[in-house]
């Protein structure tokens, strides 16, 4: 039987009353009050999540942006020091091996978040093509990781506004900790990377100013109103950024491990694609449901803000237009569900 990791808030978690369940080999927070209510804390004022399982690679020395930007889907040299970049780690079939954030700390140091499950694959997918006057560090049992989003999460934390995608180095009520613009629920917000030994005084220094705590089930529910893919459902070392949607990320001008395919794809056309999805009818949809006419969930969920089941999931190119009415088998029985524009939830202006 596996022993499940715990980060350094698992005491925390477990006095603040939170519902652990095991995730991607760690013994996590699933809830606390309840995942709507959650949910509907990050969405109208702050709620905060440890998110210290995810795996921080150092990538450092002078040849460090060269090894990078050969693995890399993103363009690297488009952000300067104190810059972050939404990238992917692409295989020669230029399916997704992770999806993360890379940091760019100085000339010749990175960080990588990875995603926990992806850390070990990661991680020796890049160590093995180490360049020399390049070095990979798995350093991610040195540091803890607190997400802080929502509307009111800058200012209930007393910072400063900043761009997103930038990080600095700040303080908290005496806690000194690394500020990343970065978050993954498509609110405002920040996550705070601190030494994993000060990881309980930065938790409480949060709580106390009033962030309601939250677990994987709301942060679930959050990225998928807003369409942020999950890899292991919605990417995969099998699925290509193109069909994904996340062509974006690609820098295709230049080389990378991949980029060959991803060129012949985009040139051709996918034959599927990852849509976004809203059901007609009564029903949440669940990843591996089918699609009728050859296309399969690979998220779902119901709505908080919209109480709807909504989800993503692939389909043939010809039924990827806004609009199109989908079939989809829940539990043996079809139901109608429709092809919206992303992300499924937008606040009102």
């Amino acid at each position: 039987m596996q022993t499940l990791l715990r980060t350094p808030l698992f005491e925390r978690h477990v006095a603040a009353g939170a519902r652990l369940v095991p995730f991607a080999g760690w013994e996590l927070p699933v809830q606390y009050a309840g995942v709507i209510e959650e949910h509907r804390a990050v969405r109208e004022d702050a709620g905060v999540f440890d998110v210290s399982h995810m795996g921080q690679l150092h990538v450092e020395g002078p040849r460090a942006a060269e090894l990078l930007q050969g693995l890399l889907s993103n363009d690297l040299d488009r952000i300067g020091d104190g810059g972050a970049q939404y990238t992917l780690l692409t295989n020669e079939r230029g399916g997704v091996v992770d999806d993360l954030i890379a940091y760019r700390l100085g000339a010749h140091r990175f960080l990588l978040v990875v995603n926990a499950a992806n850390r070990e694959r990661a991680l020796g997918w890049v160590k093995e093509r180490e360049l020399r006057g390049s070095e990979v560090t798995d350093v991610s049992a040195d540091y803890a990781l607190l997400a802080v989003q929502g509307p009111r999460a800058i200012e209930r934390l007393g910072l400063p506004d900043a761009p997103a995608f930038t990080h600095a180095m700040g303080e908290l009520d005496g806690v000194e900790t690394l500020v990343c613009r970065t978050g993954y629920t498509g609110e405002r917000g920040v996550e705070l990377m601190c030494p994993a030994e000060d990881a309980g005084a930065l938790w409480d220094a949060v709580r106390a100013r009033g962030v309601a705590p939250c677990g994987l089930g709301a942060r679930d529910t959050l990225r998928l109103e807003v369409c942020y893919p999950l890899h292991g459902q919605d990417l995969t070392e099998e699925t290509d950024a193109i069909s994904a949607g996340l062509g974006w990320t690609c820098a295709l001008e230049k080389e990378f491990t991949g980029v060959a395919e991803l060129r012949r794809i985009r040139a051709a056309g996918p034959k599927r694609r990852l849509v976004a999805f809203v059901m007609e009818e009564r029903a949440v949809p669940r990843t591996g449901m089918a699609i009728e006419g050859g296309g399969v969930v690979t998220s779902g969920t119901h709505s908080p803000m919209l109480d709807v089941g909504i989800g993503m999931g692939y389909v043939p190119v010809a039924a990827a237009a806004e609009g199109t009415e989908l079939t989809i088998d829940v539990r043996g029985r079809p139901r109608r569900a429709r092809v919206v524009r992303k992300p499924i939830y937008r606040k009102e202006s």
